[in-house]
């Protein structure tokens, strides 16, 4: 019996229907197996690890301009006599001892013809101030002179080819930014120990007159003071000065003065043989975070007038007791001395404007700074 022309032509047509649906199959898994080959190799750990984070080139840049700094003093004292009064009365009566003291420190070379930045306290009274480089070379350094209100001095040594150190902005220093304090910790030798930026602007310390401190965690211990504060690229932005500590350690609060502030002392002292500061005639203090508010100021903005100097740059521009600066040359001003930075660092005869508040109402006054009178 012969096959119906139907039976022919569904025979002629089901193979290939089944022959296309096996072969779509096979695609679909083929591309699931791919897919999942990839997956697993977007997870897999990478035969390769990524290199650890090192400030090693920031070193190598900041060190070689980082010294120590060897200080000796010849202490004269009449023995047995204690008493610095009854010292006075048997002066050139008594025969006096002499005992020689030693102390240590570090320093910065910022200018290739060998002027280095160190603390005053390092020096303070020093016979002899030795600078011992990284490169192994010592020379006998002269004071050029110094000021105690940053506790800051600058010395001078002669010799040639001399590293130095490349000023970074404290300015745009945040707080969290990584930062490394190099120097001779207890005369161990040149030392890097790393932290960040706690906080800017630290006052109120009592550890000098003019203080502007940034505070870091990088360990300082005695022997540091001096020393470089470089951030992550090796720049200069402090110069290490103290530490608060009660067991003489450190303990993770360190002081260092801003780089921009020992800059313009070291200009004005090699320049002038001592610091010039700008000065508005003015006592000042903060104005209470309560305060602040009523008058519409943010936190910590406002610095309130309390009295004012006859005749000084405030006195002839205007302002007068009670008044609250609330900026100066638009910048807002904030607590008393960071706000006073601004004026300290100008120069005797440049114009700053001033925004103040008096009775609510807003008033304005172009000071021409002045010169500090001394003490």
């Amino acid at each position: 019996m012969k096959p119906s022309f139907f039976t022919a032509v569904l025979k002629e047509c089901v193979w290939p229907v089944i022959a296309g649906i096996v072969l779509a199959f096979l695609y679909l898994q083929h591309q699931k197996m791919q897919m999942l080959e990839k997956s697993v190799s977007a997870i897999s750990v990478p035969s390769q690890a990524p290199a650890a984070a090192s400030y090693a080139e920031a070193v190598e840049k900041a060190m070689p301009a980082v010294v120590n700094i060897f200080t000796r003093k010849v202490v004269r004292r009449m023995p047995l006599v204690g008493d610095p009064l009854l010292q006075k009365l048997l002066e050139g009566n008594l025969p006096r001892q002499e005992r020689v003291e030693g102390s240590l420190g570090s320093g910065v070379v910022v200018r290739p013809e060998g002027y280095v930045l160190t603390n005053y306290h390092v020096i303070a009274d020093a016979d002899e101030i030795l600078v011992s480089l990284h490169d192994g070379r010592d020379a006998n350094a002269t004071l050029v002179g110094m000021d105690r209100e940053t506790d800051l001095a600058v010395l001078k040594i002669d010799l040639p080819d001399l590293s130095v150190i490349q000023f970074g902005d404290p300015q745009h220093a945040r707080i969290g930014d990584v930062v490394l304090a190099i120097g001779n910790p207890f005369g161990v030798g040149q030392t890097v120990t790393q932290g960040i930026i706690s906080a800017a602007a630290r006052y109120g310390l009592e550890l000098s007159i003019q203080e502007n401190y940034l505070q870091t965690d990088a360990a300082i211990n005695q022997g540091n003071s001096g020393g470089a504060l470089v951030e992550a690229m090796g720049n200069l932005v402090g110069i290490n000065a103290a530490i608060q500590s009660p067991t003489g350690g450190s303990v993770g609060i360190g002081y260092a003065i801003p780089a921009d502030t020992a800059r313009k002392v070291m200009d004005d002292i090699v320049q002038y043989g001592h610091v010039v500061r700008g000065w508005i005639g003015i006592e000042s203090q903060s104005v209470q975070d309560y305060s602040a508010r009523t008058m519409g100021l943010a936190k910590g903005q406002g610095i309130a007038v309390r009295s004012v100097y006859v005749h000084g740059p405030a006195a002839l521009a205007g302002l007068l007791p009670g008044d609250v600066i609330t900026h100066f040359d638009d910048v807002p001003a904030t607590a008393t001395r960071s706000g006073m930075k601004r004026i300290a660092h100008a120069q005797p005869g440049e114009k700053v404007e001033v925004r103040f508040l008096r009775g609510g109402q807003v008033g304005t006054a172009t000071i021409t700074i002045g010169i500090r009178p001394a003490s």
